[in-house]
């Protein structure tokens, strides 16, 4: 079974802010002021996953804390595939959200299912721009060069992206030692019926350079440009999908 944040990296989502210009009186500045980013709603969601003959679930959560927001994903297999993949992946973000747009700055991974059972921990240190830590017991470490993304923080930057004025073109991403670049391409809007109701959603597709596994992202805008299908094809074929079946928003208090 592929990581669950393999539905944003295999490509599992632009620069970011809208200017606004301000219209003022004839004698005073005409400058252009920013607008300032619209931040995205905590929540809790469920998916339903098939990756090739496997059932699964997957669990996804965003929250608000004291010093920025966390989100989490853990995926288990379900049904008669617990036979053949029993345990759960779980990868865990700690970001923070401001003009400048999403930075992670500490990612952890424990994967309990696929035969490598890798664990990945990050830390993101953006004044010194490096990031360490331990990637299945090894130390690692190396320099952050321009804006880069961790596995989970990779789809809400691509949600704070679509709500604050459009997808980038590139996005780079650290997936356990590899730095990876993506490439964006939009695919139009269209309406599509998943196990939790029927959105108009925009497709964002990405890929790694050179890579033939594809990863789409239909986004709702409805539910802050959340992906209510996730699918994976890789040389032309389908080889996995996610629907979301649940979704609930989390006031600010109870996302703390």
């Amino acid at each position: 079974m592929n990581h669950p944040q393999s539905f944003c990296t295999s490509s599992p989502i632009r620069t970011g802010l809208l200017l606004l210009a301000c219209l003022v009186p004839a004698a005073a500045s005409t400058e252009q002021t920013p607008e300032p980013s619209r931040d995205l709603t905590p929540y809790v969601a469920e998916y339903k996953v098939k990756i090739s003959v496997l059932g699964g679930r997957l669990h996804t959560s965003f929250r608000a804390t004291e010093y920025g927001y966390t989100a989490e994903s853990v995926i288990e297999a379900t049904g008669m595939s617990r036979l053949i993949a029993g345990g759960e992946i779980r990868e865990t973000s700690w970001f923070s959200a401001d003009d400048g747009g999403i930075r992670p700055r500490q990612y952890r991974s424990i994967d309990m299912i696929t035969k490598d059972h890798d664990n990945v921990s990050l830390d993101f240190d953006w004044d010194a721009s490096r990031v360490t830590g331990l990637i299945d017991g090894e130390d690692f470490e190396t320099t952050i060069e321009g804006d880069v993304q961790d596995r989970v923080s990779l789809q809400y930057r691509l949600m704070h992206d679509l709500k604050n004025g459009g997808a980038q073109d590139t996005y780079t991403l650290q997936d356990a030692e590899e730095l990876k670049l993506l490439e964006i391409t939009q695919l139009g809007s269209k309406k599509v019926k998943v196990p939790y109701g029927e959105f108009e959603v925009i497709g964002i597709q990405h890929r790694r350079q050179g890579s033939s596994r594809v990863t789409t992202l239909w986004c709702a805008a409805d539910l802050d440009y959340l992906p209510v299908m996730i699918e994976q094809h890789r040389k032309g074929k389908l080889r996995m999908r996610a629907l979301l079946a649940e979704y609930r928003p989390l006031s600010e208090t109870a996302a703390r």
